[in-house]
């Protein structure tokens, strides 16, 4: 692989295995091009920073696409494979436009002439060389534009309200758009519009509507549904979609030109998404249950389901392939990714050397004030407890923590530390009602199930309740500020990473499609429910904080904005709270490997030092 840098080849003899997992060159899983399929797309930090890579497997040949100071992680291929889409923002602020490279090489071209810079909201690209192209901005809200070769772009949806471009037909005459203009960004309901028609329904500008699908049941409890794709056969309407019917996210075909819906035969516990074979006759599924994946094959005229072999763990994306192999990307808590394939081979190698291994999982149900909540377990390798704990909350909060690698949680264990990590109410992979719980109590809701899985901790043994640390990233973080702050005699030390930390500013200051998911959340802006925004602010809390703090922020955060954390530590400062602030040129995280050890590095000898542990290496 061309770009690999010295440092990556160097011995590593004497870097420490924390390390050694973040260095250690690895691979996401290729994207192929549709009507090339030997032509595929893949993300590599093997330069040290996460770029994107072309790779022509007719030939072998592997070659850097982007090579820019922050990373690049968003592109794709077009469907004949002649081009690479990437996007290009400023320093991980996430706004900015379109470009294309030649897939074999060349100089970088505007994708998307006229049209200005903004966050995405979704890219379809047909055949023809058109693409459909999802913007959001605070000015226009949503819009969707169809960009056809040397014309200008044309407007075909506008709304307040978030929303994206789904997917488009084969034949690229069919666009879903996917839009909460009923006012929950939380679930979304499906419209599919033709490209071209000049009868202009409301909300689709420069299309006619054909049909549309939305379960949000007239404001009463609301269902989302997603766009999983068309099938790619020409001219066939079936529209593969997830939906909530049966409390859980499942898929089924509609047909969108006769309206009939076809549920599917996959009676399968958690949640389920799937994605087409490319003959059309069968679906690819993943299913997600309890921090656990695992693939199937679903023939539609039958419905028969068949698992595929893939190990224990979790399978973190699937493509089927037109022989109809399918390659995953796979993983778990004791070994780094891999790409394979259901043949049994290594699909594609990163260069340079291999990440060590970690710890194995366990699984812990604790009986909460919601019900039962699951946490994954690490102890470290030697020792018999109680340790000191860090419990690693995930971010989203419509996400989840799974059996797979992860490099942070491997170092904290490294250095004597057990882990927990909490699928607190608002993750996914439990079902809707847990994904949902979480309205209008923000925050104090997840804190109650941490709070439930803590005391099992310290119950149990595993945790020395002097030295806990509450730690996470993103809405990881903005939990970790408000538990320091609700729950002060509960923890040591807190870590918080890219956080909401005085929630009315951040509200104010990120990017839209956030400020709908917070109306969404809250029941209303700032002004509409201020009490809730209030209860739910880190800042509210500021002066019970007991515990150490550590927080660092990217200064072109978009999503959890720097003012609003510059705000929280001016405030810890004048209260003379002990905090440590580290601020980084870069967006929501970094896509810099020696970025992510510092950051990991500086918070491991602050946990440490405030624990009376003494500095790690």
């Amino acid at each position: 692989m061309d770009g690999m840098s010295s440092e990556t080849t160097s011995t590593t003899s004497e870097m420490p295995d924390w390390e050694k997992r973040f260095r250690a060159p690895r691979v996401g899983l290729p994207e192929w091009a549709e009507d090339a399929p030997d032509r595929s797309l893949f993300v590599s930090n093997a330069t040290g920073t996460y770029e994107l890579y072309a790779w022509d497997r007719a030939t072998g040949a592997q070659r850097q696409v982007t090579d820019r100071p922050n990373g690049t992680s968003d592109g794709t291929l077009s469907p004949d494979g002649e081009w690479v889409w990437w996007f290009r923002d400023t320093d991980g602020d996430e706004f900015g436009v379109w470009v294309r490279q030649p897939f074999g090489g060349g100089p970088d071209e505007a994708a998307t002439p006229g049209l200005e810079p903004s966050y995405p909201a979704g890219l379809a690209l047909a055949k023809d060389g058109t693409a459909v192209v999802g913007r959001s901005t605070d000015e226009d809200g949503t819009t969707i534009h169809v960009v056809r070769p040397g014309a200008d772009p044309v407007e075909i949806y506008r709304h307040a309200e978030s929303g994206g471009v789904g997917d488009l037909s084969e034949d690229g005459t069919l666009i879903v758009i996917e839009h909460t203009e009923h006012g929950d960004a939380m679930h979304s309901a499906l419209r599919v519009v033709r490209l071209g028609g000049t009868s202009h329904a409301e909300g689709c500008g420069g299309g006619s509507m054909v049909a549309e699908l939305d379960d949000s049941r007239g404001g009463q409890e609301e269902l989302g549904l997603e766009c999983l794709g068309f099938a790619p056969v020409a001219g066939d309407t079936r529209l593969l979609v997830a939906h909530q019917r049966r409390g859980r996210w499942e898929p089924m075909v509609w047909d969108v030109a006769t309206g009939e819906e076809t549920a599917l035969a996959i009676e399968l516990p958690g949640d389920v998404t799937a994605e087409w074979y490319p003959d059309g006759s069968a679906l690819l599924v993943v299913h997600s249950y309890q921090a656990r994946s695992e693939i199937f094959r679903y023939e539609l005229e039958s419905g028969t389901l068949t698992k595929l072999d893939t190990p224990a763990g979790s399978v973190s994306g699937a493509t089927a392939r037109p022989d109809g192999t399918v390659e995953f990307l796979w993983s778990s808590a004791e070994r780094p990714s891999e790409v394979r394939s259901t043949t049994g081979a290594t699909v594609l190698e990163a260069p340079g050397f291999n990440a060590p291994g970690s710890l194995p999982v366990e699984d812990v149900w604790v009986e909460g004030p919601g019900g039962q909540v699951h946490a994954l377990v690490q102890r470290p390798a030697t020792g018999d407890g109680p340790f000191p704990t860090v419990f690693e909350i995930h971010g989203g909060p419509t996400w989840h923590d799974s059996d797979g690698f992860a490099a942070g949680p491997a170092a904290w264990l490294d250095h004597g530390f057990a882990v927990v990590r909490v699928n607190y109410r608002g993750s996914t992979g439990y079902g809707r009602e847990w994904t949902d719980a979480l309205k209008h109590r923000v925050g104090l809701i997840e804190l109650e199930d941490i709070a439930a899985v803590r005391a099992w901790a310290v119950d149990s043994g595993l945790a020395d309740p002097a030295k806990l640390v509450l730690s996470g990233g993103s809405w990881g973080g903005f939990l970790t500020l408000l538990g320091l702050g609700t729950e002060p005699d509960a923890w040591a030390v807190g870590l918080a990473a890219v956080p909401v930390a005085d929630y009315v500013t951040a509200y104010h200051d990120e990017m839209e499609a956030l400020k709908a998911m917070d109306r969404t959340l809250f029941g209303g802006s700032p002004e509409d429910v201020p009490d809730r925004y209030e209860a739910s602010s880190p800042i509210t809390y500021i002066g019970q904080v007991k515990a150490p703090v550590y927080i660092s922020a990217g200064m072109n955060d978009p999503r959890c904005p720097i003012q609003q954390i510059d705000n929280y530590v001016e405030r810890l400062d004048g209260l003379g709270k002990v905090h440590e602030v580290y601020r980084y040129d870069a967006g929501h995280g970094s896509l810099v490997v020696e970025e992510r050890i510092k950051q990991l590095r500086l918070e491991l000898d602050f946990a440490r030092r405030h624990l009376g542990l003494g500095e790690g290496d």
